[in-house]
């Protein structure tokens, strides 16, 4: 092969594609969603108005794309660049405190008539901000792991502090999941490998007993509720359970090959968040079930990419980076389709890519061209090119 090629040659495709696939059709899933609800709003606004504002976002993802694409890895290395991003967003998430709750909670900024959610953005920082130091303790985990983990976990957790007191638990326990899943990417000795996990699975199942055990009567009533819903939504079917009933009702209604796009009854009104938490009951409402499989194998595959290329990396900043944006995308898409499905209470968390909702669309786009310009470094050290 040639000893220079241009950078855009190294492209990965088998990531690109997909998300633009998943990107186009969110935005027609997000105008059939969101059309009902801003022409009854009031006042009633265009049918257009939330599409409008999601394909803002994504150009503004595709410009970002571009930016991180060409970019050399080595910035992002850079402990003083993380340590900025993490500063920037403690401060974000502060002065969302400062803003009108939403659903009953805080966590947004609104600034020019656009909604930003930081904890969106802290997942992915948490993701840079852990592999960033981690790649410089490789030595270090191995034979001082405690001395080597315990102030960058400690940082994470005063992070997931704050979202806890917003509150919002959804993504608190992505983030917890997402610190544990680069820890253990790191180079961590199998030993403590098997600690861990055998402390998490011993601590879920604890925490799941004393909750069913108690009824769940110490929480949060807006919990319990999620909770009691979860349990049996047709118990109550017009209050706590509304949502999920109607969830079950959008998905049932679809059969194989969906009443058609646009042709959804549950979005007019039966379920309040159609367009966010819900989308992929739509989807199954409005393109079937055999559609929707598909659209998930299609993102199941490019989150398969994403390991692949961490597993395959022998640096390991690129390793713990594409691994941990890997279970992120996971992590979203069992947390959502759990909920919808009854499999765990709905915890808010929306699916990538198909749900409205700019700043997620955005943080998850920062992650493809991410990984895109590893991918393209991984490429240039196996062939030895230069560009």
């Amino acid at each position: 092969m040639p000893e220079k090629v241009k950078k855009r040659h190294l492209l990965d495709y088998s990531i690109l594609i997909p998300y633009l696939i998943l990107c186009v059709t969110g935005l027609m899933m997000v105008y059939s969603s969101t059309s009902y609800v801003a022409m009854t709003a009031k006042p009633p606004t265009t049918s257009a108005a939330y599409v409008i504002n999601q394909a803002v976002f994504w150009v503004v993802s595709l410009i970002m794309i571009t930016i991180m694409y060409k970019m050399k890895t080595d910035v992002f290395r850079n402990k003083k660049f993380v340590q900025i991003a993490m500063i920037v967003i403690f401060f974000l998430l502060i002065a969302a405190f400062f803003f009108q709750k939403r659903n009953g909670a805080w966590g947004w900024l609104s600034i020019a008539g656009f909604s930003v959610q930081p904890a969106e953005y802290l997942k992915f920082i948490i993701i840079w901000f852990l592999s960033v130091t981690f790649s410089y303790r490789q030595e270090g985990i191995q034979q001082d792991f405690w001395g080597s983990v315990r102030r960058p976990m400690a940082i994470v957790l005063a992070y997931t502090v704050i979202l806890a007191f917003y509150p919002d638990f959804g993504n608190a326990v992505i983030i917890f999941m997402l610190a544990f899943v680069v820890l253990l990417a790191s180079g961590l000795n199998y030993v403590y490998t098997l600690i861990l996990g055998g402390a998490t699975v011993l601590f879920s199942f604890l925490a799941i007993t004393f909750v069913n055990l108690t009824g769940g009567k110490f929480l949060p009533e807006y919990i319990y509720n999620r909770f009691a819903a979860f349990t049996n939504p047709f118990a109550d079917e017009f209050d706590t359970g509304h949502q999920m009933v109607n969830g079950y009702y959008a998905m049932f209604n679809g059969g194989l090959f969906g009443r058609g796009l646009g042709n959804s009854i549950q979005k007019r009104g039966f379920l309040n968040e159609a367009h966010t938490d819900y989308i992929f009951s739509i989807v199954m409402e409005e393109l079937g079930l055999i559609p929707s499989i598909v659209l998930l194998g299609i993102l199941f595959y490019m989150v398969g990419r994403m390991f692949l290329i961490g597993i395959r990396s022998r640096d390991s900043f690129n390793s713990m980076m594409c691994i941990g944006i890997g279970t992120l995308f996971m992590s979203q898409i069992f947390i959502n389709l759990g909920g919808i499905t009854g499999l765990i209470p709905l915890t808010g968390i929306t699916f990538p890519f198909l749900s409205q909702g700019g700043s997620s669309l955005l943080m998850l786009s920062i992650c493809i061209g991410f990984i895109l310009n590893i991918s393209a470094e991984e490429k240039r050290k196996q062939y030895s090119l230069n560009y």
